[in-house]
């Protein structure tokens, strides 16, 4: 009686072949997936910008936003040219790229062109808002008021141009909103640049900035569009007629420090 020929054994080489293979590839979807997009960089960008961690003239070299984002310095350049077409980040041949520097001169033109635009935009916020939208808007006077009262001047600035941002928003014109978010993001730098150098006249000139938002809101409640956009223009002409144009030199932070835990 012969015996039936055996199958032959399978190598470890031929169990580790297309099959083992195959399942190694989705580990490597969610790296991929984690990969931050030019929006979340742009937004990174912004926000570090915002909350006054990026100060005027922070070199900006591409091998450190790279590894501070987790990406190449290909991906990193698109970001940058976006933000230079803002005029957040000025690009120098053979030198890189740095925030930017606003001149005196710009900073009384942002001014100018929000003085333009938001007293148009509160008359259509009143149009269009919700008593959510209105509330949020109150939350964002009381988180303001609470940075300022702990010290934290940097969440404070950054709350109040979130009360800005919020009625552009709910105004529901998508192309002066957008125009706005460049502008806040500008005022950003020049007030870093050219706030009141003395604390507590730094501390005075937000407290007003609370006070002046809750009469706005006052107006707002009321439904009087009028009313509402002459408080926005005082409001707005009262924070440039602040301005010191005599810029305090800054010490450019760590990168990776500033933008990782964004």
């Amino acid at each position: 009686m012969t015996n039936p020929i055996s199958k032959p054994r399978r190598t470890r080489a031929a169990a580790t072949s297309p099959r083992v293979r195959a399942s190694v590839q989705p580990s490597l979807e969610p790296e991929v997936a984690a990969q931050l997009s030019d929006n979340d960089m742009y937004d990174r960008m912004v926000s570090a910008i915002l909350d006054h961690r990026l100060p005027p003239g922070t070199k900006l070299v591409e091998d450190k936003l790279a590894a501070a984002f987790g990406v190449s310095r290909t991906r990193v350049r698109p970001v940058l040219v976006r933000l230079a077409n803002e005029q957040v980040v000025t690009l120098t041949p053979n030198r890189g790229a740095s925030i930017a520097q606003p001149t005196p001169q710009e900073a009384l033109e942002v001014f100018e062109a929000r003085r333009l635009l938001e007293p148009r935009l509160v008359e259509l916020f009143i149009a269009n808002a919700t008593d959510a939208d209105i509330a949020a808007l109150r939350t964002c006077i009381d988180d303001e008021e609470a940075a300022r009262a702990s010290g934290d001047m940097r969440r404070a600035i950054r709350l109040s141009g979130d009360f800005h941002l919020h009625i552009a928003q709910a105004a529901g014109h998508q192309t002066l909103g957008r125009i706005l978010r460049e502008l806040v993001s500008r005022t950003s730098l020049i007030l870093m640049t050219y706030s009141p150098s003395h604390a507590q006249t730094r501390e005075e000139a937000t407290a007003c900035g609370c006070r002046e938002h809750r009469a706005l809101i006052d107006a707002i409640r009321l439904r009087d569009p009028k009313e509402a956009a002459r408080r926005m223009l005082d409001h707005l002409v009262r924070i440039e007629a602040q301005l010191e144009f005599t810029p305090p030199s800054a010490d450019a932070p760590d990168l990776a420090q500033m933008l990782g835990g964004v």
